[in-house]
């Protein structure tokens, strides 16, 4: 009898590592199908909206040091009055 349940305990043992190693199979081709290109395209994603930001911020910058250019009185009284609101602000 003790030589049955021995058997027994060795096949479930067996049907266990047989399951384990399935299901490690199963969720190896999960991450290669599915999460990982969805993780790639979030990432790719990302760095082309970095890109995005900052080609707008250097747009902006390059219009900023224009209108300065063009208006140089019209700028420096902007920066005193807003040097002055601040200084105000913080007393």
């Amino acid at each position: 009898m003790a030589a049955t349940e021995a058997k027994a305990d060795r096949a479930g043992e067996s049907s266990a590592h047989e399951q384990i190693r399935e299901l490690r199979e199963q969720v190896e081709a999960l991450m290669r199908d599915r999460i990982t290109p969805a993780v790639t395209d979030a990432i790719d994603r990302a760095g082309d909206a970095v890109h995005r930001v900052g080609d707008m911020a250097h747009d902006k910058r390059e219009a900023l040091s224009k209108n300065v250019r063009e208006q140089p009185l019209t700028s420096i009284l902007i920066a005193a009055a807003v040097g002055y609101i601040i200084g105000r602000l913080t007393r």
